[in-house]
């Protein structure tokens, strides 16, 4: 094939599939195994493949709209509305609008001529409309990797989840925290399955067995504060809590006041997801800055070069997060009873 360009047709044909998988398997949507899109790719690059990009723009940028898919009970929480905020403020540099959908959308038929890309933010293995989305047909980045099978993502944003809550028990026995105890949902999210499987290898590693208390994805104050107080009641209770879900920390205050606890010395306080709730709250809690605004530029910027056809179908970006240490862990050199 050194005569002419190779087509899509010619990898079609090379790769043993049609025409409409190959060109699925190349642009990154489509119900496409990730063992086939894979094998596609590597007879496409053999056969020395480029695809036209114009062509392509035409055919995808026909609504300047991409969609926003967020966690069921997620709306409420401000972690995803700063996000979502990020997103749109990187789509309109891009010319595109952000358009965030009612669940249930992904059920109906038409949703690739109604948006261009697919944002889907930390997607639940027990989310039924995920699937849906996935294959909905147009490029689909996803904010933390999917766990659940299916039409692979054509690409992700993931933040290093494990060390960050690695780092907030490191600073927490560093305070004095011998007996920790953690608030975080089931491992239906990469985002708490990668929390969940950092506190059983903290525990291995440091000999301090993390207590782990699992809570709703959207835990609110009230249902923090009854977990709370089932684990810090004695002398061998808890001396150090750490709350995954984001806006929940102030039930983990709640339990400690009335406990008759100190936050900050007998009882140190952390947070997964920094947010209004630790910076607002008395005391100040310490907290992981995911930094969600940022992160939803990534998401957006990520499908609007898969769109362009400047990032390869694929592709994974990383996100950086920040420890933000306040006074609910200023600690002591030992704890209640060490």
């Amino acid at each position: 094939m050194t005569s002419r360009s190779v087509t899509l047709i010619d990898v079609a044909r090379a790769a043993g599939v049609s025409k409409s998988t190959a060109s699925n398997a190349l642009g990154g949507s489509g119900r496409v195994s990730e063992t086939t899109r894979e094998r596609i790719r590597n007879v496409a690059r053999e056969l020395g493949y480029r695809p036209n990009t114009a062509a392509r723009s035409l055919r995808r940028a026909s609504t300047g709209a991409i969609g926003l898919h967020l966690p069921r009970t997620a709306t409420r929480l401000d972690y995803y509305m700063n996000l979502a905020f990020g997103a749109v403020e990187r789509a309109r540099q891009d010319g595109l609008d952000l358009v965030l959908l009612a669940p249930g959308t992904a059920a109906g038929t038409g949703l690739a001529a109604r948006v261009d890309g697919l944002l889907v933010i930390d997607p639940e293995v027990d989310d039924p409309e995920v699937p849906d989305l996935l294959g909905a047909g147009v490029p689909v980045v996803t904010g933390e990797r999917y766990l659940g099978g299916g039409v692979a993502p054509s690409g992700a944003v993931v933040c290093d989840n494990a060390a960050s809550l690695v780092a907030l028990l490191d600073h927490l026995a560093e305070r004095g925290a011998r007996r920790p105890a953690l608030l975080v949902p089931g491992p239906g999210s990469d985002w708490a399955a990668a929390l969940r499987t950092a506190a059983v290898a903290w525990s291995r590693r440091e000999g301090i067995e993390v207590t782990v208390r699992t809570v709703p994805f959207a835990t609110t104050p009230v249902e923090a504060e009854a977990a709370t107080a089932g684990l810090i009641g004695g002398a061998s209770g808890a001396d150090a809590v750490v709350c995954a879900p984001d806006g929940a920390v102030p039930g983990v205050l709640t339990a400690a006041a009335r406990a008759g606890l100190q936050v900050g010395s007998d009882l140190l306080v952390a947070a997964c997801v920094d947010g209004a709730a630790t910076r607002g709250s008395g005391p100040q809690v310490t907290a992981v800055d995911l930094r969600p605004s940022e992160y939803g530029r990534a998401c957006a910027a990520l499908l609007s070069d898969l769109l362009a056809g400047s990032a390869e179908p694929g592709a994974v970006r990383r996100h950086e997060w920040a420890l933000k240490v306040r006074e609910s862990t200023a600690g002591r050199a030992w704890g209640r009873t060490c």
